[in-house]
């Protein structure tokens, strides 16, 4: 099921940033000699499906698309503007990282660059994890979803 998104609801959250200082975390677009070492992570955690929206959210300008770094180690990714306009999606954290408020800074990063290119809503395509989107963004199911964009999508 989709999910939408009020982004005028939307702000910084500051004590998050500071979370992520205090942790070693930045926040930040991917640069382009950075392109395959990020989709090529992506893949081997998440799989070539996320590595190829990831793929199309680096070829756009600015990039669509947030990482999260610990000095030199990837540690996640958000990805907005790839599979449509005005979409959120895929995102992912490793799982030695999870429980840090990564995903959420992740989440707010690219939600709020959906916001600053004048988007009043966004999409989170095909939800997973419902609880955390409806409890960080107040994300609310899209009814007659279930068969969304994704709908017949070649799977290997």
């Amino acid at each position: 099921m989709d999910y939408l998104v009020n982004l005028s609801t939307l702000a910084d959250d500051a004590a998050l940033a500071a979370r992520m200082r205090d942790q070693g975390i930045d926040i930040r677009r991917p640069l382009a000699p950075e392109a395959r070492l990020v989709t090529r992570w992506i893949a081997d955690h998440f799989g070539e499906g996320w590595a190829s929206e990831m793929a199309v959210s680096l070829s756009r300008q600015p990039v669509a698309a947030f990482i999260a770094t610990r000095g030199q180690d990837l540690v996640g990714f958000s990805c907005h503007e790839s599979i449509a306009r005005g979409f959120f999606g895929p995102t992912g954290v490793a799982e030695s990282a999870r429980g840090a408020g990564i995903g959420h800074a992740l989440l707010l990063a690219s939600l709020l660059d959906l916001k600053a290119m004048g988007y009043a809503y966004a999409v989170i395509g095909d939800v997973g994890p419902s609880a955390f989107y409806e409890k960080t963004v107040g994300a609310m199911p899209i009814p007659g979803s279930e068969n969304g964009i994704y709908r017949g999508m070649l799977r290997v």
